[in-house]
């Protein structure tokens, strides 16, 4: 049976203006995204990692329009996204819905949680007035908090318990595809691993979509199906979670998981692969292959030709690297 894509980024580009000069014009662009395509499937979680500036974030923001994107094309069960109107957009946003980082600072702390949850069934018009109570108590139920706890303020909850709320809020309106931004890093590492459980639960519960966006290796490994790995706006390297941690060929990728920590005992030490420099600015990225002024494998190509996604295997993983042109390549 094959998968049906339920969304399908093309090409997609986010360029943020510097103002500067004496009347204030456009004298740069902070190239946050820089070109990328990928697809998500139907039910399927699929994770995006890399270190902090990457264009993890502004990815998820673009495809919701939260910032309008400079140039792409956004497919949602295949419609364009960017060719919507405001007002037909806010009706799409029924089917997309975001989980940020930060629980607290995403919710109105003048708000109850019952007046937060049923401002979202009003606005999407899911359920008429009079089933709206109901709703939010089933909400509640479902992501583990008692109903008797709706007419609270946030404040008055602990970390874990907002971030619940913020579950709640985006599953409310019968969402599609639900962006995780961070979703869990705010939390403490024993409350993170209840949260990824329930969303675990709530997927299969509801057929949801994940994007799931994150700097963890380990929660990635965890929730993922599929793993999208970023460096400087740029993908390097997408596969399934399994070829991507147990045979990375992305040299960047080698250096990210040569970093996750083991805590098997008796298990082979890994080498550590210490990346030298530091992440060029993405207002000025280096020619050829952003990666090449830190990559230990770099060649003189590497500064003026950039990589294209290379296929490695009937499943689907793909590196941008010159290295595997002819396939894998042996780093032994």
């Amino acid at each position: 049976m094959s998968k049906k894509a339920l969304l399908e980024v093309n090409n997609l580009k986010q360029y943020f203006p510097i103002k500067g000069g004496v009347f204030g014009g456009t004298v740069n662009h902070v190239k946050a995204v820089d070109d990328i395509s990928f697809v998500v499937y139907e039910g399927e979680t699929v994770s995006v990692v890399g270190e902090s500036g990457c264009g993890k974030s502004t990815t998820g923001r673009a495809i919701l329009r939260l910032d309008d994107p400079t140039s792409g094309d956004i497919l949602f069960d295949g419609e364009n996204l960017l060719s919507l109107n405001k007002a037909k957009m806010r009706k799409k946003r029924k089917d997309l819905q975001i989980i940020f980082q930060d629980p607290y600072a995403s919710l109105n702390p003048r708000q109850t949680v019952r007046q937060i949850l049923e401002e979202s069934l009003e606005i999407q018009n899911v359920v008429p007035r009079k089933e709206r109570r109901q709703k939010v108590e089933d909400l509640l139920q479902t992501v583990g908090i008692g109903a008797h706890q709706m007419d609270r303020y946030p404040h008055e909850f602990s970390g874990g318990q907002r971030q619940r709320i913020g579950i709640a809020r985006a599953l409310s309106v019968d969402p599609k595809l639900v962006i995780c931004d961070e979703a869990v890093s705010a939390l403490d590492v024993s409350i993170q691993a209840q949260v990824l459980n329930l969303l675990k639960e709530l997927q299969q519960k509801f057929q949801l979509t994940y994007l799931f966006i994150s700097h963890d290796l380990g929660v990635v490994r965890h929730i993922s199906d599929r793993i999208i790995v970023m460096y400087l706006g740029k993908i390097v390297e997408i596969g399934d979670k399994d070829s991507l941690f147990e045979n990375p060929q992305h040299p960047y990728t080698r250096a990210l998981l040569s970093a996750i920590p083991s805590i098997n005992v008796g298990e082979k030490k890994k080498e550590r692969i210490i990346l030298k420099g530091d992440v060029p600015s993405p207002i000025d990225p280096p020619a050829g292959c952003r990666f090449h002024t830190r990559c230990p494998y770099a060649m003189d190509r590497c500064a003026v030709e950039e990589p294209k996604l290379h296929s490695l295997s009937e499943i689907e993983h793909q590196a941008a690297c010159h290295l595997l042109e002819d396939g894998p390549y042996d780093y032994s």
